[in-house]
C-alpha cells in the first residue's frame, strides 16, 4: 500500500463523515426546532432526555472507537481477513452490551433522573421521551460498529449516505408526528423520540443492504462468525475499555452540565438546548476531521510510517480550523437568524446571543483538542487518553459546580466551561504526542 497523507487524502476521507454529520444533525436541529415550537417544557426535556439517552450510547461509540483503531491497523498492515474477524468479535461485545443498555434506561430512567431534575414538568416530560427513545439503542449500537469498519477502512461515503437516510426519515416523521400532520396522531415529544427510533432502523438496514451489495463480507471475511478467539477480544476489549469509560464519563459530565443549568431555571434550560444544538452543528467538521486523524495515525502505524504523524496531524489540524472558522463567521454575522430558527421567543433569543458568541469561541479550541486528542487515541495508547480524559473533566465539572452553586453565574458564563474543556484537552494532547513514548505500540 502507498503511504498518502495529502490534503486531497485527508479530505476524501473526512467529507463523507462531515457530510454524513449534516445528515445526522438535521435531526437535531429539527427535533429542536420543532419541540421549541412545543412549549420550553419539551425543549428542556428533549435535552435532559436526550442527553441521558447519548450518555448510553456513548458506551457503544466508545467499543466502536476501539474497533476502528483496530481495523485500521489490520487494513494499514494489509491483513483484511483480521479486518472481518476484528469486526466478528466486536460485535460479540457490542450486542449484550446493546441489551445492557437498553435494560438499565428502560428499568431505571425514572428512579435515577427523579432525584436530579428539580422541575416536575421537566421530569415527566423527560420520561415520556425515553419512554419510546430507548428502542433506538439497538439501531444505533449496529450503525456504530458498521462506521467503525468504514472508516478503518477508509471508505466513508457509505456513511453520508446512511445518515441522509436517518435525517429524511426524521424530518418527515416529525412533522407528522410531533404536530399530528397528515392524519398521524399528535405526540408531541412522545413524537420526537419515536421518529429518531424509526430514522436509526431505516440507516442500519441501509447500511446492512449496502454492505451486502458492495460484497464486503466476501472482501474483507465479515459474518464468518468462526470459533471464538479469546486472546483477539481480550486484546480488543484491553483497547476499547478506556475509550468507552471515557466516552461514558466524558458525556456524563455534559449531562450533569444541563442538570446544573436545570437549577438555573426552565428558561437558562431551554437556553442551553438550543446552543446544544447550533453548537453540534459546529461541531459537525471537527468530528470528521478527528475520526479521519484517528483511522490515519492507526493506518501509519500499521505502515510503520510513524515518522509522518506529526506531519499529518498539522495537516488535519489546519483543514479541521479552517473549517470551524466558516461556522464561526455564520453564526457571528447572522446570530438572531439563527437563533430564530429554534424560538420565535424575541426575549429567549436576545438572552442566548451572548452564550452563541461564547460557544463560537469554544469550538475553535475544541477543534483543535479534539483532533490532537484523537492523534493520541489512534497511537493505541488508550490508556494515556484516559488519564487525559479525566484530568480535563476534574477541572471541567468543578468549574461548572463553582460557577452555578456559589457564583450565581449567567448562563454565558457557565458556558466558558466549553473554552476551558478545549484548551486543557489541547494542551494535554499535544504535551504526550511531543514528548510521550508512543511510537512503538503495538495493538
Amino acid at each position: 500500500m502507498s503511504l498518502n497523507i495529502s490534503y486531497n487524502r485527508i479530505w476524501s476521507i473526512a467529507y463523507p463523515i462531515i457530510l454524513g454529520s449534516v445528515a445526522q444533525n438535521l435531526i437535531n436541529v429539527t427535533d429542536t426546532a420543532f419541540l421549541g415550537r412545543v412549549s420550553e417544557v419539551a425543549l428542556g426535556a428533549s435535552a435532559i432526555g436526550g442527553m441521558f439517552y447519548l450518555v448510553f450510547i456513548n458506551l457503544g461509540l466508545g467499543f466502536g472507537t476501539g474497533a476502528q483503531i483496530i481495523i485500521a491497523r489490520r487494513f494499514g498492515e494489509g491483513d483484511k481477513k483480521m479486518v472481518g474477524k476484528t469486526f466478528d468479535h466486536a460485535l460479540y461485545f457490542m450486542l449484550p452490551l446493546s441489551i445492557l443498555a437498553f435494560l438499565v434506561l428502560f428499568a431505571f430512567s425514572d428512579d435515577i433522573l427523579r432525584p436530579l431534575v428539580s422541575s416536575d414538568a421537566i421530569y415527566a416530560a423527560s420520561i415520556e421521551f425515553l419512554d419510546y427513545r430507548v428502542y433506538g439503542i439497538f439501531f444505533a449500537f449496529a450503525q456504530i460498529l458498521f462506521r467503525s469498519f468504514y472508516i478503518g477502512i477508509a471508505r466513508t461515503q457509505i456513511i453520508t449516505w446512511s445518515t441522509l437516510v436517518m435525517a429524511v426519515v426524521n424530518i418527515v416523521l416529525d412533522y407528522a408526528l410531533i404536530f399530528g400532520n397528515w392524519g398521524f396522531p399528535e405526540m408531541g415529544i412522545k413524537g420526537a423520540a419515536v421518529a429518531s427510533v424509526i430514522a436509526e432502523a431505516a440507516a442500519m438496514a441501509y447500511l446492512i443492504i449496502n454492505t451486502q451489495l458492495k460484497k464486503h463480507p466476501i472482501n474483507f471475511n465479515l459474518y464468518q462468525f468462526n470459533a471464538w478467539d479469546k486472546a483477539l477480544f481480550v486484546r480488543n476489549y484491553k483497547l476499547a475499555s478506556p475509550i468507552m469509560l471515557q466516552n461514558f464519563l466524558s458525556l456524563g459530565v455534559w449531562f450533569v452540565f444541563f442538570l446544573f443549568v436545570e437549577k438555573l431555571g426552565e428558561q437558562a434550560l431551554a437556553i442551553s438546548n438550543i446552543i446544544r444544538s447550533i453548537y453540534i452543528v459546529l461541531m459537525i467538521p471537527i468530528w470528521g476531521f478527528a475520526s479521519a486523524a484517528n483511522s490515519m495515525v492507526s493506518y501509519l502505524i500499521g505502515m510503520r510510517k510513524q515518522g509522518y504523524i506529526m506531519l499529518l496531524l498539522r495537516r488535519i489540524l489546519l483543514m479541521c480550523v479552517g473549517g470551524v472558522l466558516l461556522f464561526v463567521f455564520a453564526s457571528l454575522a447572522w446570530p438572531e437568524a439563527i437563533l430564530s430558527v429554534y424560538s420565535s421567543d424575541q426575549g429567549l433569543i436576545r438572552k442566548s446571543i451572548p452564550v452563541l458568541y461564547t460557544v463560537n469561541f469554544s469550538s475553535i479550541a475544541l477543534a483543535i483538542g479534539f483532533v490532537l486528542f484523537n492523534g493520541v487515541l489512534g497511537t493505541g495508547k488508550t490508556n494515556v487518553s484516559f488519564v487525559i480524559e479525566m484530568i480535563v473533566l476534574g477541572f471541567y465539572v468543578s468549574y461548572v459546580y463553582t460557577l452555578t452553586n456559589y457564583f450565581n453565574a449567567d448562563i454565558a458564563l457557565v458556558w466558558t466551561s466549553e473554552l476551558l474543556y478545549g484548551v486543557l484537552l489541547t494542551s494535554l494532547s499535544w504535551l504526550y504526542l511531543r514528548k510521550g513514548n508512543w511510537a512503538a505500540g503495538k495493538i
